[in-house]
């Protein structure tokens, strides 16, 4: 059996499992939970309450028991649970002002009450107007909870409406259903190649791989759903993308296949920081981009931004949550001063100072945002002028390395219409920084090339 036939095989029964769980789940509105509570998170979550510790405390203890009495109502054939006295520190959200104000200068109270309830709808109502919060959005819950308590054969296909952000099913620890059923609808794993290697040894990797398949068919389940990169080094990369280093042996492989379940863990807790450090930069997001440098191990990434967060946790920052909402930032551990990249995002040190960062973000965020623009732009211009190359010269195709930008690639493909040379149809170029011809045909140009 050929590695594609076992992994179909092993998602098909893996996809019969997630749609016979989320039959069952549809009528304990977990989901639907943690979205109505939505202001209710945004009222007391520990992140908000950085310089006051014991609130903090407070309030991630009460969130840690609310959520196992949500769950404990949830689990089957439960019918009651035993009486729940809680206390939040609630933030003041409210503004009349287009300009919301900063975290924590609006103040907060203490909320105490009790939860006596027997059912998940009426939990949430109690927490909410026991917090003084709005309960308007209910309404749309109310709807969907009758639709779950009406007859098997009267029930609608499992849907929801509203696609909340992921942080809170993280935040919470309940399951995301609509995530699951996206992995379990994979037919494949994605393969990838690190380098431009030639077809001859992408096909030595791939036989290797299904040589594997035969050998230790139980091995490769662990890689449903994921991304497979041959590379010059087997483990896992800050994408969460599972790399089978091309000089390694088939024990390398299965041992980093057994250990897939941690380093899957792991990198749901890469998430974890960055969703936390977000909310604390207003909303600015981390993101990781390989072809910028070299693959960074997921243990590295992990320990990355694990000392970033304990940085900005230690001092209190003065950032509305959204105001940098679309902008994004690279950590590095070499970098001993913030700046602004040409193409829109910024790059941080792991040890920069919360306050000075905090001033750089604001201070360039509106350049920031103006390279962006200019950087889609480009980005539009690179795809007509590399179409126009294509049809006007007759390429088989035209691609470019990652380090070669777009207006590079702009000026490069201009000048290759203009010489429009009839001995270039058909043939395979990609744009980089050499010239070269690869065994099977592709024509390395360097992007500056000369006539």
């Amino acid at each position: 059996m050929s590695v594609n036939a076992l992994l179909r095989c092993t998602i098909r029964l893996h996809r019969k499992h997630v749609a016979t769980y989320l039959v069952h789940q549809r009528t304990l509105s977990g989901a639907e939970a943690v979205n109505a509570l939505r202001p209710f998170y945004l009222a007391v979550h520990p992140d908000f309450f950085g310089q006051y510790p014991r609130e903090r405390d407070v309030n991630e203890n009460s969130l840690k028991r609310l959520n196992g009495y949500l769950e404990n109502l949830q689990k089957p054939g439960s019918h009651s649970v035993q009486p729940m006295k809680l206390t939040f520190y609630v933030r003041d959200t409210k503004d009349s002002s287009d300009e919301q104000p900063d975290p924590l200068t609006s103040g907060f109270r203490s909320v105490s009450f009790t939860l006596h309830t027997n059912d998940v709808l009426s939990t949430v109502m109690n927490v909410l107007t026991s917090c003084s919060l709005p309960v308007d959005h209910m309404k749309a819950l109310k709807a969907s909870t009758e639709i779950s308590k009406s007859p098997p054969e009267a029930q609608l296909p499992f849907y929801r409406k509203i696609k909340w952000d992921k942080s809170y099913y993280t935040f919470t620890g309940f399951r995301d259903h609509e995530q699951e059923l996206q992995q379990a609808r994979r037919v494949e794993p994605t393969l990838r190649w690190q380098r431009n290697w030639g077809v001859a040894h992408r096909c030595c990797q791939l036989q290797s791989l299904v040589r594997l398949s035969q050998q230790n068919p139980e091995a490769l389940i662990h890689l449903q759903g994921h991304t497979i990169v041959f590379a010059d080094q087997s483990g896992m990369n800050a994408s969460g993308h599972v790399m089978l280093g091309t000089m390694d042996v088939h024990h390398q492989w299965t041992k980093l296949l057994e250990q897939l379940p941690s380093y899957r863990s792991l990198h749901h807790q890469t998430d974890w920081l960055k969703e936390r450090i977000s909310l604390l930069l207003g909303g600015t997001q981390v993101v990781h981009m390989e072809r910028l440098g070299p693959v960074q191990p997921i243990t590295e990434h992990y320990s990355t931004l694990r000392t970033f967060h304990q940085s900005l946790m230690s001092q209190r920052l003065h950032l509305h949550p959204r105001s940098l909402q679309d902008l994004t930032m690279l950590l590095e551990n070499d970098r001993s001063k913030p700046s602004l990249h040409e193409m829109g995002h910024f790059i941080i040190p792991t040890n920069c100072d919360p306050p000075k960062l905090q001033a750089f973000l604001q201070n360039y965020a509106p350049e920031a945002r103006q390279r962006i623009q200019r950087k889609k732009q480009l980005q539009a211009e690179e795809e007509a002028v590399v179409k126009l190359c294509l049809q006007s010269l007759s390429l088989r195709s035209l691609t470019k390395e990652p380090s070669v930008s777009s207006s590079q690639m702009i000026l490069c493909c201009k000048r290759l219409v203009e010489q429009h040379s009839p001995l270039m149809q058909g043939l395979l170029i990609c744009v980089s920084h050499f010239y070269s011809v690869m065994q099977d045909g592709d024509l390395y140009l360097p992007w500056d090339w000369k006539s």
